[in-house]
């Protein structure tokens, strides 16, 4: 028998552009949306995007067009849509935007750079699953003046509570900056294999996804 496309009620309205899953959760409990001709309020209801037909507000549901923006976040600013305890958002930049994207990866409060935001979920996939290998690139002012020793330890890779990481691409630069490009995206990363070798992140900001660049971007400007 052959194998239908299933997707939940709640990722179909997300992945359609017009907001963010817990957006689309809410609107499904208000009893927004109908599917072949019933309202659903179960977020987790299954859909056959190839038989059945989904209306929100009475219109029918169309594929968004793929979005694709290159955003310079600077810090100061968290990776999500909206944040319980008040804090800016890296989707204040982002109000002439009419179509929802998301943000692959993270970038922490404290850090600045480079972030993409997508609604193509297949791309995204593909950038942040850890198996694809995709490299990262980040510009670093360490706490202290490293060593070749350390170098080398962030080079052939450090052991962080969650295992050891994969060999690391690591260049000096001036001063205390270095340039490390890695091939995964565990939490903060980059800041806990400077822990590892004794030192400590001032400054991280991510300047390269795969072939995506950051470039003379300014900071808070997307495009």
């Amino acid at each position: 028998m052959e194998k239908r496309p299933l997707k939940t009620l709640e990722r179909v309205l997300s992945k359609s552009g017009l907001g963010s899953r817990t957006q689309a959760r809410s609107w499904i409990g208000q009893g927004r949306v109908r599917v072949n001709g019933r309202e659903i309020q179960n977020p987790d209801h299954w859909v056959d995007l190839e038989r059945d037909k989904v209306l929100f507000d009475g219109r029918p549901l169309r594929a968004a067009r793929k979005r694709y923006l290159l955003l310079h976040k600077p810090t100061g600013y968290i990776t999500t849509f909206k944040d319980t305890h008040g804090r800016p958002t890296v989707y204040d930049f982002l109000a002439d935007v009419d179509t929802f994207v998301a943000p692959v990866g993270r970038l922490d409060l404290d850090s600045s750079g480079l972030l993409l935001l997508t609604n193509d979920t297949e791309l995204a996939e593909r950038l942040t699953n850890p198996e694809h290998k995709v490299p990262k690139t980040y510009r670093v002012k360490a706490a202290t003046l490293l060593s070749e020793d350390q170098l080398d330890q962030l080079r052939h890779g450090v052991d962080l509570s969650d295992g050891p990481t994969r060999p690391a691409l690591v260049r000096r630069e001036a001063s205390t900056y270095l340039r490390i490009t890695i091939t995964e995206g565990r939490n903060r990363q980059v800041r806990r294999m400077l822990e590892a070798v004794g030192s400590a992140v001032v400054e991280l900001t991510r300047t390269a996804i795969g072939k995506l660049r950051l470039g003379d971007l300014p900071a808070g400007e997307w495009r």
